[in-house]
């Protein structure tokens, strides 16, 4: 066993652990879950601690074994070799201290035990004097968080552009193919079914373009900013040094805020982030509604689409399947809706100099992120991908239809066209059976004007009544 101290005490610790008082304490006070911090969080600040090590030894604030032992630690921990010393829970207080001491004191054990010195021997390497020099968990952490999102919000503009790619795939295989459109779920006019898939690729466009330009948002850091943004007990030069060796190390356009107060305390574009997510979900949702509706039954229902059966349906049920990819969706967005509220709610209660709840914020936007990047990407390739529409059902349901009658009024009139609805309702029979009964039209003539191209672009039919 090892004793550490703190103001508030001794603890004993195992002699194997790379954790300290700090992060021993945190597992008492937040022993809430099961849960611990994203390791995404924790390798960015592992990162950010290597850079400030390395920008240290350069100004000469840090001895240069010292320096290169911390340098050697964190990328021992980037490399995934002592996840399991990180174990603080996710679900805590203080403002992300708990997570950034965890690090502090792993980091500095680990560099420790590279220069062959005992765990805790803190006179030699110091969690917060070497590790955690020039810093405050209310410059680092937040840094860490966005740097976290956006490399995660990259990965989700790709699944965006997977899924819109494959849907103008469809609106180019099934382009030549009429169905019947539908409004407030009756019968509307016909619509091509490669159109509905260019609907939708067209939204799910504007929600990749919204999520790739958002992280925009997330670029500008308070690094070095240090407790409230005032940059107290951080040299001004190890500043700028740290916003360009975080550049260059994580590959992202990071810029230094300009009033570094302002961006320690308001913590406004995670909100905003959140925000477009909900936008995105609620395009998802909808689409995911339509090809439940549209693939319903599928003998007693619409069945105008074929969706791929991912699993037996029923264990009551032979032979039944159900859109469980679609089902998915729809939950895991409402998730996303729920998570937007919370981290509104928690953006808002920020007080003052700080916002102390930037833990749940950055926990529930990665996991929002994390969670919608793994659903577009099943969504895409266990659902989209093998949908099929099917023609003879969607000719079917339009003959049957009497919604054909639309396009003609430019030829026969309204109050005529109702008339020829009233008949085809009363009679059970099509309008197309109804109009050559009537000799409005030849056959040859009614296939000409209702020909799928005819009917499904914009402007007036042409042709003379007989």
């Amino acid at each position: 066993m090892r004793v550490e101290v703190d103001y508030l005490g001794k603890v004993e610790l195992q002699d194997n652990v790379y954790y300290g008082i700090s992060t021993f304490r945190a597992l008492s006070n937040f022993d809430v879950s099961n849960v611990v911090v994203n390791k995404k969080i924790v390798y960015e600040l592992v990162n950010i601690k290597k850079q400030a090590a390395i920008i240290n030894k350069k100004l000469g604030y840090l001895e240069k074994e010292k320096a290169n032992a911390i340098i050697k630690a964190c990328n021992k921990i980037l490399k995934g070799e002592f996840d399991s010393s990180f174990v603080v829970n996710r679900y805590q207080g203080g403002a992300g201290t708990s997570t950034n001491m965890n690090v502090n004191e792993v980091i500095a054990n680990v560099a420790l035990t590279i220069l062959n010195k005992s765990l805790g021997e803190y006179d030699i390497i110091h969690p917060i004097n070497h590790v955690n020099l020039h810093q405050s968990t209310n410059d680092t952490f937040p840094t860490a968080i966005k740097v976290a999102a956006i490399k995660q919000i990259r990965l989700l503009a790709i699944e965006y552009a997977n899924l819109q790619k494959v849907l103008q795939e469809k609106e180019t295989e099934y382009g030549k193919v009429i169905k019947l459109g539908r409004t407030q779920f009756m019968d509307a006019v016909p619509i091509l079914a490669g159109q509905m898939f260019g609907a939708y690729a067209e939204t799910i466009s504007r929600d990749r373009w919204r999520i790739y330009k958002v992280e925009e948002r997330l670029r500008t850091i308070n690094i070095g900013g240090t407790a409230i943004g005032t940059g107290i007990n951080a040299p001004l030069k190890y500043t700028f040094m740290m916003t360009s060796l975080l550049q260059d190390s994580t590959n992202i356009g990071l810029s230094r805020a300009e009033s570094l107060i302002d961006n320690t305390q308001n913590v406004d574009a995670f909100n905003e982030v959140s925000g477009l997510l909900k936008v995105a979900t609620s395009t998802l949702i909808k689409i995911s509604n339509d090809l439940r509706f549209l693939a319903s039954g599928p003998n007693g229902g619409i069945g105008e689409i074929i969706l791929k059966d991912n699993q037996v349906g029923s264990s009551i049920m032979p032979g039944k399947t159900n859109p469980v990819i679609l089902e998915m969706v729809i939950q895991n967005a409402y998730k996303v809706i729920a998570n937007d509220s919370l981290i509104n709610n928690l953006v808002s209660s920020g007080h003052l100099e700080l916002n102390a709840f930037i833990p749940a914020i950055g926990e529930t936007l990665l996991e929002s992120l994390e969670l919608l990047t793994n659903t577009v990407n099943i969504f895409n390739k266990s659902c989209v991908k093998f949908i099929k529409v099917n023609v003879n059902r969607c000719t079917e349901n339009l003959n049957k239809s009497h919604s054909l009658i639309t396009p003609l009024i430019s030829l026969i009139g309204y109050d005529k066209a109702s008339e020829i609805v009233k008949t085809a309702n009363d009679n059970n029979q099509t309008v197309k059976e109804v109009l050559l009964s009537k000799n409005l039209f030849t056959e040859e003539e009614i296939n000409k004007l209702l020909d799928p191209i005819n009917i499904t672009r914009p402007g007036i039919l042409k042709g003379e009544i007989r």
